[in-house]
């Protein structure tokens, strides 16, 4: 028996980088996935890859009732049993860099749509029998972060907001927990310069960037019930970067 047979998971940001990665690995172990994404091509793209166990929809996490189709298009494959909140965007600024708009799209998909996420779930997860939701922060949400003012604000919310909804949902049988990867070489940071890349590298006690991949087997520990347990916990994967 596979490690997640009968059980669908729906990925938030899930058609490139960290979320395909975690995609692919929760369907070859068995699972169902919902890919949801703003990248129709690319999602659409994975979910042919992937086969019958996954299916894309369109879905923009600052919208209720995106979240809404995403959680109908779970119910389809079968209920929903678990959440990874994957989906979010880094701009980096300093503080005095940071304008309203800046600091409002952050807080929009960063935050907001993880709450949203969260909101939407629960009641179809609950009736699936209980499951685990999994918040993507970063190593941002645990120390301070230089030139990151608002992405790092709103890492360090999901943090408290994983604590107090694993308080929260504890009676209904749904963990929450966050995980918070280090430095990683992905589209989402393919503004910096190979020079800026490799002096990021070195701040790193491993002297490497993590992969989307080790990532995704912590990702999916979590989501197993392996970690029947663990609830309400912050999670590093980042070489000892905040250590």
């Amino acid at each position: 028996m596979a490690r997640f047979d009968n059980k669908v998971v729906l990925v938030s940001g899930g058609a490139r980088g960290q979320g395909a990665a975690e995609a692919r690995l929760l369907v070859t172990q068995g699972a169902k996935v919902v890919i949801g994404d703003v990248l129709d091509n690319q999602g659409q793209a994975l979910a042919a890859e992937l086969g019958p166990a996954a299916s894309f929809v369109r879905h923009d996490v600052t919208s209720e009732a995106d979240w809404a189709r995403a959680v109908e298009a779970a119910q389809k494959l079968g209920g929903l049993h678990g959440l990874v909140n994957n989906a979010g965007i880094y701009q980096p600024a300093a503080l005095m860099e940071t304008d309203d708009a800046l600091w409002q799209r952050h807080i929009q998909i960063n935050q907001y749509g993880c709450f949203l996420g969260m909101k939407a779930v629960v009641p179809t997860m609950e009736r699936s029998g209980g499951g685990s939701i999994v918040n993507i922060s970063s190593v941002a949400g645990l120390k301070g972060s230089p030139g990151s003012f608002a992405y790092a604000a709103t890492k360090w919310a999901l943090r408290g907001m994983t604590k107090s909804a694993a308080i929260d949902l504890g009676g209904r049988k749904i963990r929450v927990n966050s995980v918070h990867p280090g430095p990683i070489d992905t589209d989402m940071i393919a503004f910096r310069t190979p020079e800026q890349r490799e002096e990021r590298m070195k701040q790193v006690p491993m002297h490497r960037h993590r992969t989307p991949e080790e990532v995704a087997q912590l990702v999916a520990f979590l989501l197993s019930d392996e970690s029947s347990y663990i609830t309400g916990a912050e999670i590093a994967i980042d070489g000892a970067s905040a250590a």
